[in-house]
């Protein structure tokens, strides 16, 4: 299996989700890694792997969201995992510092998922639905980094963490918060 494959296999079964529902989505994910070598790239079909990243301000307070071009709803940045990507958490961090503009260096990125999603998507691809199996990590920004909209986003901005856009982020941003905070 290659390397990319190995690695969110190892991340994943290695991660101790504190519900039974994401327990139950760790299990599914790595099952689905098991049955798919191919399983971390947009070319499976109908479900792949896909990391992003809740990143939150220095003090914890704000989170960095984008508005979603084809979804048009705002999102925790993220995307596709790609081949060329040396480990899961190394897409969530890429995935985060294009959407948003910053810097890898600007983004202090936990190793460890936070958070699990699947989600149907209906406009990934040409070939009808698919679904993301969407790990999930936290990042902290650098104090006075600048982001910047991306051609994948309609706007990237930062919200309160007690006053999200999108009530399916509150779950993810609170457990996010909880981490950085210990």
């Amino acid at each position: 299996m290659p390397p990319l494959h190995d690695d969110a296999l190892a991340v994943l079964r290695a991660t101790s989700p504190a519900t039974p529902y994401q327990r139950a989505l760790r299990d599914r994910f790595v099952a689905h890694l098991a049955d798919h070598p191919d399983g971390v790239l947009r070319t499976c079909r109908p479900d792949h792997l896909t990391a992003s990243t809740v990143v939150l301000s220095a003090d914890g307070e704000q989170v960095l969201l984008t508005l979603h071009a084809k979804a048009r709803q705002w999102f925790q940045l993220g995307g596709h995992v790609e081949p060329g990507d040396p480990s899961l958490a190394a897409a969530a961090l890429r995935e985060a510092a294009e959407e948003s503009g910053l810097a890898t260096r600007e983004l202090a990125l936990d190793p460890v998922p936070v958070h699990l999603d699947e989600h149907a998507v209906p406009f990934c691809g040409a070939d009808g639905e698919a679904h993301h199996l969407d790990v999930r990590f936290v990042a902290v920004a650098a104090p006075g980094a600048q982001h910047a909209v991306s051609e994948e986003s309609l706007d990237v901005r930062w919200w309160p963490t007690g006053a999200l856009p999108n009530p399916d982020l509150t779950e993810p941003v609170a457990l996010a918060v909880a981490r950085v905070r210990g």
